[in-house]
């Protein structure tokens, strides 16, 4: 099985695919490595040659910032967000959304499942 970045890559999928399990690395930066590398999109990791996996390696290694490094980078910005006490740093800490989007309804993801309302009774 072919390692990538510190990544297991999948053997049966498409190279292109493939790549995006690699924190950092979508469909667009998939198909951009490869089109260096000179490797057809459809080909599957199965198939790759040692070759081109050291291509591969080099170019993400090369010119992307990937797994720890990016993940270290992005907990260090909203490290340094909390940090100043500004807005958005004060919403990471609340666990609100920090973009702007409304919580009066919705935002389910960033705020958990709903907790039950307590002391609401209906009157008779």
């Amino acid at each position: 099985m072919a390692r990538i970045a510190g990544v297991e890559m999948p053997k049966g999928k498409r190279v292109e695919i493939a790549l995006t399990y690699i924190y950092g690395i979508g469909r667009s930066s998939a198909q951009k490595i490869l089109e260096k590398a000179g490797i057809d999109f459809n080909k599957k990791m199965d198939d790759l040659t040692d070759e081109e996996l050291t291509r591969v390696r080099e170019i993400i290694d090369r010119e992307y910032k990937v797994e720890g490094d990016l993940r270290r980078e992005v907990s260090a910005n909203i490290k340094r967000l909390i940090d100043i006490g500004c807005y958005r740093g004060m919403r990471h800490v609340r666990g609100l959304p920090v973009r702007g989007q409304r919580t009066r309804t919705n935002a389910r993801t960033r705020k958990g499942p709903r907790g039950s309302v307590l002391g609401k009774k209906k009157k008779k």
